[in-house]
C-alpha cells in the first residue's frame, strides 16, 4: 500500500474551511470539488497513456492520450458523490460506477452492500474508489476488494481525510496482490469511541446532503 498525504498551502487553508462547523452546505460542497482536483493531479500521475499522433495550427506532433480501456472513477455512495465532480472535471474521459456501502455501527470494520452499479469485468482497468472519510479502514478494505473480485487489480483510493487506525487497518487488510494506492489531504489524530475521525469535520454525508433520520 501507497499512502500520500498532499502537503500544500493551498489544501490546509482549504481543509481548514472545510472542517469549520459554520461552513455552508453550498461551499462545503464546492471545497470537496476543489480539494479533489487537487488530489487527482496526484491520484492519476501514473494514469496509462498512448501515443496520439495530432496536427498542430503549426506542424504535426505525437502526443499523448488516456489509454483504454478507459479509467472507472467509483463514489461510495452517499458521501462519495459529494466527490464525483471533481474527479470528473480531471478525467471527463473516465467512466463511472457506484458502489453502495455502510458501516454496520455495532461492528465498525464490518460493511453493509446495498447497491452497485458496476461492470462485471474489471480486467485491466484503473480504479479510482472515492470516499470522503478513512476512519476505521472497513468500508475501504471492503469496496477495493469487491472491485477486485471483479478483476481490477489497481486501484486508488481517494479520500479529504483519514485516521491512523483506519490506515493502519487497510495496510494490514488489503490484499497484497492489488496495487493500491490512497490519497488524503490530511491524517488526523484519531477515532473517537463512536469511530468518528477526530477533529474530523463531522458527518461528510450530512454536510454534503443534509441529515436523513
Amino acid at each position: 500500500m501507497e499512502l500520500q498525504v498532499l502537503d500544500h498551502p493551498l489544501v490546509e487553508h482549504k481543509l481548514t474551511i472545510l472542517r469549520d462547523k459554520n461552513t455552508s452546505s453550498t461551499t462545503f460542497r464546492n471545497l470537496v470539488s476543489e480539494l479533489v482536483m487537487l488530489e487527482a493531479y496526484e491520484a492519476t500521475r501514473n494514469l496509462e497513456v498512448v501515443d496520439k499522433p495530432i496536427e498542430t495550427p503549426v506542424a504535426p506532433m505525437v502526443g499523448k492520450a488516456i489509454a483504454k480501456p478507459r479509467p472507472i472513477i467509483v463514489p461510495v455512495l452517499r458521501a462519495g458523490l459529494g466527490m464525483l465532480d471533481g474527479m470528473m472535471r480531471m478525467m471527463p474521459a473516465a467512466e463511472v460506477g457506484f458502489l453502495g456501502m455502510k458501516r454496520d455501527e455495532e461492528h465498525p470494520t464490518q460493511q453493509i452492500t446495498y447497491a452497485n452499479r458496476l461492470p462485471d469485468d474489471l480486467t485491466g482497468r484503473q480504479c479510482f474508489l472515492i470516499d470522503p472519510m478513512l476512519a476505521t479502514g472497513g468500508t475501504l478494505v471492503a469496496a477495493t476488494h469487491y472491485l477486485a473480485d471483479r478483476g481490477a487489480k489497481n486501484v486508488t483510493a481517494v479520500c479529504i481525510i483519514a485516521a491512523p487506525e483506519g490506515i493502519k487497518y487497510v495496510e494490514e487488510n488489503i490484499d497484497p496482490s492489488i496495487d493500491f494506492k490512497v490519497v488524503v489531504c490530511g491524517v488526523d489524530e484519531g477515532l473517537n469511541e463512536q469511530s468518528y475521525i477526530v477533529p474530523g469535520l463531522g458527518d461528510a454525508g450530512d454536510r454534503l446532503y443534509g441529515v436523513i433520520d
